[in-house]
């Protein structure tokens, strides 16, 4: 079974917990350290198992390199971390991951643990001073590899950059699994930017970033390809986010894909994950050209009116309208039937002649969260086009298109 150790930080003084696994595996490692590595591995874990070993977390010791292995997997995603310990015998064992994690969660710190496995059994005992867990084990052989890309396409990735481009776009995909494609975020990454979109039907994110750093590797089988597109799960992204938050300092993180396959890999953690086959829907085809109608609002003003106004829009259709006719004053309102209504006033930029707009206003409000310039520019055509946000100062090349909303006179 081909298992990863990775390297990581030297343990300082710490409490420790004594561990003692079947094949009489003796393992001395620290306690926060063992509590850090369950909580990230066990969002792998599936909550609905078809077998039950997926339901439980791999635990390896390496005498070799004195590290400690954990890997969750649920034949989708896998993630796996390792960290240093005193390992006088190497040996393997498959942990229940809830038990596991609620157990060394509660421990207290400041006390050594021992983990005994009954070699007939897989029974597994965790003993503190203060009381003991007898836990049922299941042996690791049975426990499925994580799939390793080995051939096909790598590249090292800006962490920071990367990080821009999913925060910007992965609120826009689509909650509804009968969506599938719309479910994940589609990344394109080239010689010189990385191209990131999400949409859910309704709402379009984009977002170009300039990245020197996304760049093939010398030795990748796939030097002729111009480009790189894989659309990767939410669900997977939400971990992947953690994993480049915690390595934004560092110069690169490697990808490496092949066969609907993607594995993030930097320093001491790997998450694996299948990508979403299909087509992505051909997003550059939905922004219009040219608008007729262009405003410009300050950002936290519109973002703070809108929190107000969506109190009365929440309590029913969660439309707001804007209403462009006094000059420099745009009029946003909800009204919301048998309950009342709310309206309120924000500065605006525009020349021409009145225009009324209605949307989503949760669609507004978190495409423009993520919008970091003092202002923000709509683009429209008519009432039931779509309308684009752009930020005014566009240094990552943002753009949010959002349906706008029907609405009776």
């Amino acid at each position: 079974m081909k298992r990863i150790i990775f390297n990581c930080n030297n343990l300082e003084n710490r409490p420790n917990i004594e561990i003692k696994l079947r094949n009489q595996m003796d393992i001395v490692c620290n306690q926060n350290e063992f509590n850090y590595a369950i909580q990230l591995v066990s969002k792998a874990v599936s909550t609905r198992p078809t077998h039950p070993i997926l339901a439980n977390l791999l635990l390896t010791a390496d005498q070799g390199t004195n590290k400690i292995s954990l890997t969750g997997f649920d034949l989708n995603l896998g993630i796996q971390t390792s960290f240093e310990a005193n390992v006088n015998k190497s040996g393997a064992i498959t942990i229940p991951s809830k038990l596991l994690s609620e157990i060394v969660n509660k421990l207290p710190s400041e006390t050594p643990v021992s983990l005994e496995v009954d070699e007939s059994s897989d029974n597994i005992l965790i003993k503190s001073d203060r009381g003991s867990f007898n836990l049922k084990g299941i042996q690791s052989d049975d426990y499925p590899n994580l799939p390793f890309v080995e051939s096909g396409t790598s590249l090292n990735i800006d962490p920071s950059s990367f990080l821009k481009a999913l925060k910007l776009t992965i609120f826009a995909s689509s909650t509804d699994d009968s969506k599938q494609l719309l479910t994940g975020v589609n990344f394109t990454f080239n010689l010189k930017y990385l191209e990131s979109a999400a949409t859910d039907g309704h709402r379009l994110a984009v977002v170009l970033v300039g990245n020197e750093e996304n760049l093939y590797d010398k030795e990748s089988n796939s030097n002729d390809q111009e480009n790189l597109s894989v659309t990767i799960p939410t669900r997977s992204l939400r971990e992947i986010e953690k994993l480049v938050s915690l390595r934004s300092s560092e110069n690169s993180i490697k990808l490496f894909y092949d066969k609907g396959q993607v594995v993030f890999i930097s320093s001491n953690q790997i998450i694996t994950t299948r990508t979403l086959e299909g087509s992505y829907p051909n997003y550059p085809q939905l922004i219009p050209d040219s608008f007729s109608k262009i405003f410009t609002f300050n950002t936290k003003k519109l973002i703070e009116a809108l929190e107000r106004i969506a109190v009365l829009a929440d309590q029913q259709s969660s439309v707001v309208k804007i209403k462009l006719e006094e000059k420099d004053l745009a009029l946003i309102s909800a009204e919301a039937q048998d309950i009342g209504n709310a309206y309120e006033t924000v500065p605006v930029s525009f020349d021409f002649d009145q225009f009324d707009i209605a949307f989503n206003v949760r669609y507004l409000l978190e495409g423009l969260k993520v919008i970091s310039s003092q202002n923000v520019i709509f683009k429209c055509n008519l009432p039931t086009t779509p309308a684009v946000l752009v930020p005014e100062d566009s240094v990552n090349a943002f753009t949010y298109l959002v349906m706008p909303v029907q609405v009776r006179s």
